[in-house]
């Protein structure tokens, strides 16, 4: 069955008023070990690998069977990672000295490393619209932009706020979630400037970001255990599903029109888009305390999330904040998600 025919068949039942239920579940555990900070994901369908980002390095999984392949290292605070693909050139941001790592996802080695970016270089995507890779910058700096074929910034875009996941629509924008403003900032690709500002009230904060560009839909993975769900054309929320708590990470299957959030607190939320502006969820599934970046694998339709075993919660008197939980040594993980 073609995925049109799939998301046919789906919006179908959705809209007959039936019940659609998700039926994921955790098939695999991949160990890494090692440093207890980490980040992105990032799967690579066409080469079966899966990057994940965390310490100073960047390991390298066969997605397919967990097994670990090589690393890229060294790297000051690994954050996102992204190929660029027909050039075998791979890009990480580098949080702690403001800087880009340039690798080949053949033989995992560095080429470059690319200095003069904002304060934490964090999220980074590629858009095959401007066939440029774009980093936005999470404390300041705003959007930097480079060519993946001279290794050179060759723009950048003031922003405010900190800036966290984009998604390009193909049309010329992107748009970067504002977790600190709870907005979106809309950038055009072209002219390099920056566009319109939306909120995404009631929805606060806003890390992952994911675009359905077919029905021009926004999601934004909220930190008020809500979905923002915003009309690219207009800017309007039109829909606040509800999520678990605290992601900071979302994916869209546009074969099925299935929504996936990666929550702190050791769940997967699964929604579906039965029309552009109404969702329903189809599913929570358990994963670990922690699992909350996210990568989508169209190829094989699996999730993967990292995590790992967490030292308990501290209780302490009203009012007064929670420390942060801290993973145990040698525990990190990646999990897959599938059927």
């Amino acid at each position: 069955m073609t995925s049109s025919l799939l998301r046919s068949l789906i919006l179908a039942v959705a809209a007959t008023g039936s019940a659609l239920a998700a039926d994921f579940k955790v098939t695999a555990h991949y160990p890494i070990g090692g440093g207890i900070s980490y980040d992105y994901l990032r799967v690579d369908s066409d080469s079966r690998h899966l990057y994940v980002a965390h310490g100073t390095e960047v390991d390298v999984l066969d997605a397919d069977s967990g097994k670990m392949l090589g690393k890229i290292a060294p790297t000051s605070g690994a954050h996102g990672i992204v190929i660029v693909p027909g050039l075998n050139r791979g890009f990480i941001t580098s949080g702690l000295d403001r800087t880009v790592v340039v690798f080949d996802p053949t033989t995992f080695a560095i080429l470059k490393v690319i200095s003069g970016l904002g304060v934490k270089p964090d999220a980074i995507e590629y858009d095959p619209d401007t066939k440029k890779v774009y980093v936005a910058n999470g404390t300041s700096g705003g959007l930097t932009v480079i060519d993946p074929e001279s290794l050179a910034i060759v723009g950048n875009v003031p922003l405010v706020g900190k800036l966290e996941g984009m998604a390009f629509d193909g049309k010329g924008r992107v748009f970067i979630n504002t977790e600190d403003k709870s907005m979106v900032q809309v950038v055009d690709t072209h002219a390099l400037k920056a566009l319109a500002q939306w909120p995404v009230a009631p929805v606060e904060g806003g890390t992952g970001m994911a675009i359905d560009p077919e029905h021009h839909r926004l999601f934004v993975a909220g930190g008020n255990n809500m979905l923002a769900v915003l009309d690219t054309d207009s800017g309007a929320v039109v829909a606040t599903p509800a999520i678990g708590e605290d992601p900071d990470g979302d994916a869209f299957d546009p074969a099925t029109g299935l929504i996936f959030t990666s929550n702190v607190e050791g769940t997967l939320s699964v929604l579906h888009e039965d029309s552009p502006d109404k969702y329903s969820a189809v599913q929570t599934l358990k994963t670990t305390y922690g699992a909350r970046t996210i990568t989508f694998d169209p190829k094989t339709n699996q999730v993967f999330v990292p995590g790992g075993q967490f030292a308990p919660a501290v209780k302490v008197p009203e009012g007064q904040p929670e420390p942060k939980r801290v993973m145990k040594p040698d525990t990190f993980e990646v999990i897959a998600i599938g059927k």
